[in-house]
């Protein structure tokens, strides 16, 4: 099903993005669960799937990483389920990030989705990432606090926890609430009764992420490569001392790496869209011929992305999936990293185009962009 988000954007950035957190009441009217707790715990069985159990009784805190071959012998309380990036495997789940993509595609991280029992929940902690925690099945009690210095311990090996904190927001949530919670802010939800969450978040890069992958680019494409030269060196009265004007020429030299603006679009379209979980990728079988695609498309069909596949222009280069996309046609390239559905309105003039069409159906049969069924 479609899903409309019932919110006033520009108001929303102004007032509260990456500013405060905030409950949006009925933000989804009529809220219906994309996924059954058995199809999530069906999920959470298989390997490609990031999913962890937590569980918190007589005062300790458990937790671990699936695949899981049971959910025996948990009991009726104190335990969350929790699956990252359901939007790459279950279609209907994928619905309910859709109405987020008024947002910059680059940010959105993944869906996650727990499933917790009364009692259950994972601790009170921060994230370093925007969240918009939408409330299916049951009620939640969440707590917020305040952006403040907080420290941080790890109750199990596997939880990283923040001590008590004063609220700032305490509030029940019901079906098809949501609660946006910026970096930084300490959160803690307790389930009153069994209960679907779906967090759909926004990541972005420290600096550490950028220098580190960077380099990695750097490394391959041979860049830099040029020694560090002095040919104005004068006699040096304290040889244990290194000079200002030798320390700027130093960092000249890193910042000249970064400088190039072809290099510096190559790598980012690479590191932006290498997906952080895995993708549901089933090649075309049998492959599919040029003239097939194209009168599919001339006749009306539509072609659907894969969920979670990364498609992204950057400065007028298209990457998909950490690859830069060569495509003969400017104004489809655009369309396929602006539409997650296509069609022949969208392709225009280039379905004409038979290198283009080669193109388009090289990505079909990589499992990239199937037909819509």
């Amino acid at each position: 099903m479609a899903y409309q988000l019932n919110l006033n954007w520009p108001e929303f950035l102004e007032k509260y993005w990456q500013k405060k957190p905030v409950v949006l009441k009925k933000a989804f009217a009529d809220f219906v669960d994309p996924i059954t707790p058995d199809e999530l715990a069906g999920l959470a069985m298989e390997p490609e799937v990031d999913s962890r159990l937590v569980s918190h009784a007589n005062g300790k805190w458990q937790a671990s990483n699936g695949p899981f071959e049971h959910f025996d012998g948990l009991g009726e309380t104190g335990w969350s389920l929790l699956a990252q990036a359901v939007n790459h495997w279950h279609e209907p789940s994928a619905e309910l990030v859709r109405p987020f993509r008024v947002l910059p595609d680059w940010r959105l991280d993944d869906l996650m989705i727990s499933f917790s029992v009364p009692g259950g929940g994972v601790g009170p902690h921060i994230d370093q990432y925007d969240v918009f925690i939408i409330q299916g099945m049951g009620s939640r009690r969440w707590r917020v606090g305040d952006k403040l210095p907080m420290r941080q311990f790890c109750p199990h090996p596997a939880l990283l926890h923040v001590d008590p904190f004063e609220p700032i927001i305490d509030e029940d949530l019901e079906p098809g609430d949501i609660l946006y919670i910026p970096p930084g802010f300490p959160h803690d939800g307790f389930t009153h009764e069994t209960a679907l969450n779906y967090s759909v978040g926004f990541r972005g890069p420290n600096g550490r992420d950028l220098i580190s992958s960077f380099a990695d680019y750097a490394l391959e494409n041979d860049l830099g490569s040029e020694h560090y030269s002095d040919p104005d060196l004068t006699v040096r009265e304290h040889a244990g001392r290194i000079e200002e004007y030798e320390l700027e020429r130093l960092r000249g030299m890193m910042i000249e790496m970064i400088s190039k603006p072809d290099d510096f679009k190559q790598w980012f379209g690479s590191f932006v869209t290498t997906p952080r979980h895995e993708l549901d990728i089933a090649p075309a079988e049998p492959p599919y011929e040029p003239q097939e695609v194209v009168d599919a498309l001339m006749g009306g069909e539509t072609l659907v992305r894969l969920n979670g596949l990364r498609v992204l222009s950057v400065s007028g280069s298209v990457f998909v999936n950490s690859e830069p996309l060569d495509v003969s046609d400017a104004a489809a390239a655009d369309a396929l990293s602006r539409y997650t559905t296509l069609g022949k309105a969208e392709l225009g003039e280039a379905l004409t185009n038979p290198v283009f069409a080669e193109e388009l159906t090289a990505l079909i049969n990589q499992g990239y962009w199937f037909f819509d069924e």
